[in-house]
């Protein structure tokens, strides 16, 4: 089964309600009819309902049921959600004036309701910034408890015919963290593999990437890569991780023979944590554009629940897929969110 498929299928199961934050964009529409024709999740469209409503009209052979419009200037939910944003953001000087203000932030209400359990888990930036989608989840949902950090990963497909070795694979970080330390590329990458056996029910091998392989160069860079990877083995002796690696001495068991004969990766790694958000960045377009590999994000982890980000050059078919990842991750929520 396409890994693709298998995420599409295992939301399906889990009937999670998904809060869109830019419900009356039409490719934000599109994708909340075909998430509910494909029962990935239920779905709330927040913005204008008249415009919303308007949007969902032309489209036909959906359940109507399985899809809610919030405006968060008339619902009927804005006061008690505007109450409890005053209660979570008090403490950093906010008014109940200013909380009436910012709940009609259609980022700020998807998150609430999120918060609120209302809705399991919010997806926006179709058309808002990054910083802004991330920092409303940041500020409302908070951290989970057993996170040191909030970061961020593409989901990789490799399903094309000329690709020769096919599946998922997670890149990290490139969308969120600028320059991690030795213990934030850790966290990063234990927070990764995490993420990848929730989406993929598959054991993650983690490479920690760099231009050095096993010592092949020394450099302050090299250092903080080969200390990450020894800090993310102390904290997790069971993790299958590997570094400092090439890309292809993680990727290509020929090199891998050749470069890395120790390593327990055998150059079969699906999850890569590269050095820098400039390498990532770089590397997930690079396979994107060039290679032809489906890239899904950037997903957020480390949130006490879940609210991703999208491209603003997304696709309805990209927001069904971040349903569906929103909604598997929904379903492996431990807590409540942190009280501050």
């Amino acid at each position: 089964m396409k890994p693709l498929r298998a995420i599409l299928g295992t939301a399906s199961a889990s009937d999670k309600i998904i809060a869109l934050a830019e419900g009356d964009d039409p490719r934000v529409v599109e994708g909340a009819v075909m998430a509910v024709k494909e029962n990935v999740a239920r779905i709330i469209l927040i913005g204008n309902k008249a415009k919303v409503s308007a949007l969902l009209e032309a489209h036909e052979g959906y359940d109507p049921e399985r899809i809610e419009i919030h405006d968060p200037a008339k619902s009927e939910l804005t006061p008690d959600l505007t109450q409890a944003l005053y209660e979570r953001r008090k403490h950093k000087g906010m008014t109940l004036e200013e909380a009436r203000q910012q709940i009609t932030d259609r980022l700020t209400y998807a998150a609430m309701l999120v918060r609120q359990g209302i809705a399991d888990g919010t997806v926006g930036g179709a058309i808002e910034t990054t910083s802004d989608t991330v920092r409303a989840a940041l500020q409302i949902i908070g951290t989970a408890p057993d996170a040191a950090m909030v970061s961020s990963f593409f989901l990789m497909l490799f399903c094309k015919d000329h690709h020769e070795v096919k599946g998922a694979r997670i890149f990290a970080d490139c969308g969120l963290v600028v320059d991690p330390d030795a213990q934030e590329m850790a966290e990063i990458a234990r927070a990764s593999a995490a993420s990848y056996e929730t989406l993929t029910g598959d054991t993650a091998r983690v490479a920690m990437l760099s231009f050095s392989t096993s010592g092949s160069a020394e450099h302050a860079k090299v250092s903080k890569v080969v200390e990450a990877t020894h800090i993310a083995r102390e904290k997790d002796p069971a993790l299958l991780i590997d570094g400092e690696l090439q890309f292809d001495a993680a990727f290509v068991p020929e090199i891998a023979a050749q470069k890395a004969t120790g390593s327990p990766l055998k150059g079969e790694a699906n999850v890569f944590v590269f050095p820098s958000l400039n390498a990532g960045n770089l590397g997930y377009k690079i396979a994107q554009r060039i290679g032809g590999v489906e890239a899904i994000g950037p997903v957020l982890q480390g949130l006490a629940k879940p609210a991703n980000d999208l491209s603003r050059g997304c696709s309805a078919e990209d927001i069904l897929h971040m349903i569906a990842v929103t909604a598997v991750q929904a379903q492996h929520v431990k807590s409540k969110p942190e009280t501050r």
